[in-house]
């Protein structure tokens, strides 16, 4: 692993709290391993056993759901220090309803599950932490579901868009910011016709509801 790496690391909520020269120590005994892959490359696919759990060092991925036709709608977008595969791999599912496709080329970090929650002699000084660091991890992806549903439970494409870029601008702390999203993906993120989102924000903004250019909007105030 290289410095960068461990910078990297350093900001992944599994390692929160650890110091990069421990964390160093401890991805020898959890036998970590990485690996690149190129732009639109599956790392695991719907149908899939997922044992491992993986971090992005460089790059971003898509976590995405499949129907039987093929037709994709994004879940999220993990960029560095994210991690991916943690509710199924602890589930133990036999197979996986959805698959994780790179964006970019990237290079992901992979660790066996099993290895972060069992302690061990070598490191297990920082493994009681690291075994927090997972727990808060799964409660945490637990709300950000819940907060799709919101989005996505919404009536209307209309409703959809102003949800989820109210939630975007709560975040941000203020009416003026940038999403992770180019229009097809906040189509698919959102579960609507990508036209039908542009003609939804191009009425939005003659009605003086929002601006944006690209991935970033501004929210006015009526």
């Amino acid at each position: 692993m290289t410095e960068k790496d461990i910078e990297v690391l350093e900001q992944s909520a599994l390692f929160s709290g650890i110091e990069a020269e421990n964390i160093s120590t401890m991805l020898g005994c959890l036998a970590a391993r990485s690996r690149e892959y190129d732009k639109d490359v599956y790392i695991c696919s719907p149908g899939d056993r997922v044992k491992n759990v993986g971090i992005v060092l460089s790059g971003s991925v898509y976590v995405v759901n499949e129907d039987y036709w093929g037709n994709r709608s994004i879940v999220s977008k993990l960029g560095p220090a994210d991690m991916f595969g943690e509710s199924f791999s602890c589930a133990e599912e036999e197979r996986i309803p959805i698959g994780v496709v790179t964006s970019e080329k990237s290079r992901i970090l992979f660790i066996d599950y099993r290895k972060i929650i069992t302690t061990c002699s070598s490191a297990c000084v920082f493994h009681s932490g690291l075994i927090r660091n997972m727990v808060h991890i799964l409660a945490k992806k637990n709300v950000l579901l819940m907060q799709k549903m919101e989005h996505i439970t919404k009536r209307t494409t209309r409703e959809k868009v102003l949800s989820f870029l109210s939630e975007q601008a709560t975040k941000a702390g203020s009416g003026s910011f940038d999403i992770p999203f180019n229009r097809q993906e906040l189509a698919d993120y959102l579960s609507v016709d990508r036209s039908a989102l542009s003609s939804e924000l191009g009425r939005m903004r003659d009605e003086g509801i929002l601006h944006f250019h690209k991935n970033h909007f501004e929210l006015l105030k009526q």
